[in-house]
C-alpha cells in the first residue's frame, strides 16, 4: 500500500532490538523502511519500497543503504539468532532439525550477481536465476527459521570473473561447519542431491559434547550402491528383494506407510548407516523413498519425523520468502546489496514467524496468526489503519484541506484544485 506514515508494530520492535547495530539515525530509518517494504510493498524493489512512504528521502539513499553504507549484515544475523534464543518457542534443542537445501531465485538478466543459466527440476526448464543454499532450523513445536546461506556461482561465471569455483558440496560443508562452530544442536536433514559420501563423512566427523557424532537423515538415490550380505547391490535392488510379508507398518501423523530397515555399509562412507525403505502399500512392487541415517539405533518413526522437517524447514521458507517477502525481487547489480537484501529477508521472515501460533490475538493484528501470508496481510491492514487515522485527525483536528492531506501522503503529485 502507498502513503505509509508510520512503521508497523513489528518493525518498531525490530528497531528497538537492532537499531544499535546501525551507526546513525538515517541508517536506522532506512533499515525500518526496507523491513516494512518487504512486508507491505506491492513491488519489493528499492524503488518500489521507497514509493510506499508518504515522506522519505530520495530512493538513491535507500539504494546506498544496501550497497555502500557502513553496517555489518552478518552482525545483524547473529543478533537475530541470539534474540530467538530468548523466545522459549524458538530455542535450539537436541530434538531440533537442521535442514539444508538449495533454491533457484528467478531473475531477468545476467547482470545480477552470480545469476546464471540453471536447470529447474520443478519446472523442468532452464532459466536465469541465482542459486542459494540455505541452512534452517526447525524447533520441536514446528516453528522454523533460516540460519545462514551461501550463494552459488557457476563454474563458467567464475572463470569470467577470475575467482575460485566452489561447488554445492563445498558450500554445504561450509554451512555444516558454520552450524557446528556455533554448537547449534539438532540433526541435519537433506535430499538426495546432498547425500554423498563427502558430506556424510563430514557430518559424522563432527562430535557432540558426549562424544557422539552429529546426526543426519538423508534421502538416498535408488541407484546408490550398498554393501549388504557380503555383496554390492543397488539400493533399488535391495528394496525390490524385500518380500511384502516382512514389511512393517508405521504411522506418522495421518499417513500409514510400510517399511523395511537394515544396517548396511555404503562404499566410500566411513561409518555404518541405517537405511529405511518405504512403500505406500504393503504389496507395492516399487518403493517410494529410501532414507539413510548414521543413527543406527533410532526408531524408524524418529528417522521419518526428522526427514519430514526437511520440507517444513526449507520449502515453506522458500515459498513464503518468494511469494510474500520479495526474496527474488531485488534488482541491485551489487554483490553486497544482494547479500544484505537476503539477510533482511531472513530477518523479516523471523519477525513475522515469531508472531504466529500464539495463544492470543495480537492487538495490532486483531486476530490469531497462523501463516506468514496472514501476518503480512495483518501488517498491511495495520499500516492502512494508521494512514487513515492520520488523515482523519489532520482533517478534523488540525483543519487540513483534503488536497493538502493527499499531497502530503504523496497520493497526488500536484495540489488538487477541487
Amino acid at each position: 500500500m502507498a502513503a505509509i506514515v508510520e512503521f508497523p508494530h513489528v518493525v518498531q520492535t525490530a528497531l528497538e532490538r537492532f537499531g544499535d547495530l546501525f551507526p546513525n539515525e538515517p541508517q536506522r530509518r532506512h533499515f525500518a523502511e526496507y523491513l516494512t517494504g518487504l512486508v507491505v510493498a506491492e513491488r519489493k524493489t528499492v524503488l518500489g519500497i521507497h514509493d510506499e512512504f508518504a515522506q522519505t528521502t530520495d530512493q538513491s539513499c535507500l539504494n546506498r543503504f544496501l550497497t555502500d553504507a557502513d553496517w555489518d549484515a552478518e552482525q545483524v544475523n547473529d543478533r537475530r539468532l541470539e534474540e530467538l534464543q530468548l523466545d522459549p518457542s524458538c530455542r535450539y534443542s537436541a530434538q531440533g532439525v537442521i535442514p539444508i537445501d538449495n533454491t533457484l531465485i528467478d531473475h531477468a538478466g545476467y547482470l545480477i550477481p552470480d545469476a546464471s543459466y540453471f536447470w529447474d527440476h520443478a519446472e523442468e526448464r532452464y532459466k536465469i536465476a541465482q542459486d542459494y543454499l540455505f541452512v534452517n532450523y526447525v524447533c520441536t513445536n514446528g516453528k522454523h527459521y533460516p540460519l545462514a546461506f551461501r550463494r552459488f556461482c557457476a563454474e563458467a561465471r567464475c572463470e569470467v570473473l577470475v575467482k575460485p569455483f566452489v561447488n554445492h558440496t563445498k558450500l554445504c560443508i561450509e554451512l555444516i561447519d558454520w552450524v557446528c562452530e556455533r554448537k547449534i544442536p539438532g540433526a541435519f536433514a537433506f535430499d538426495n542431491y546432498f547425500t554423498n559420501a563427502e558430506i556424510l563423512n563430514h557430518i559424522d566427523s563432527k562430535k557432540l559434547p558426549d562424544g557422539q557424532p552429529r546426526a543426519y537423515v538423508g534421502d538416498l538415490k535408488f541407484n546408490r550402491k550398498l554393501l549388504w550380505k557380503g555383496r554390492t547391490v543397488k539400493a533399488s535392488e535391495l528394496a525390490a528383494g524385500i518380500a511384502p510379508e516382512i514389511r512393517k507398518p508405521v504411522q506418522i501423523g495421518e499417513r500409514l506407510q510400510w517399511y523395511f530397515t537394515v544396517t548396511v555399509r555404503i562404499p566410500s562412507v566411513q561409518h555404518k548407516v541405517r537405511i529405511v525403505v518405504l512403500w505406500k502399500q504393503q504389496d507395492d512392487p516399487q518403493a517410494v523413498k529410501i532414507l539413510v541415517s548414521n543413527r543406527i539405533t533410532w526408531e524408524v518413526s524418529r528417522v521419518l519425523r526428522v526427514y519430514r522437517h526437511r520440507w517444513t524447514g526449507t520449502e515453506t521458507f522458500h515459498r513464503d520468502g518468494k511469494q510474500q517477502l520479495g526474496m527474488g525481487e531485488c534488482q541491485l547489480r551489487d554483490d553486497q546489496g544482494q547479500t544484505r537484501h537476503m539477510y533482511l529477508v531472513m530477518l523479516t521472515y523471523t519477525l513475522l514467524m515469531q508472531q504466529l501460533k500464539q495463544g492470543h490475538a495480537w492487538e495490532w493484528a486483531y486476530q490469531k496468526l497462523t501463516t506468514i501470508g496472514e501476518a503480512c496481510r495483518a501488517v498491511q491492514r495495520e499500516t492502512l489503519r494508521t494512514t487513515i487515522t492520520w488523515a482523519m485527525e489532520h482533517v478534523n483536528e488540525q483543519a487540513w484541506e483534503v488536497p493538502q492531506v493527499l499531497t502530503y501522503l504523496n497520493l497526488i503529485q500536484e495540489p488538487c484544485t477541487l
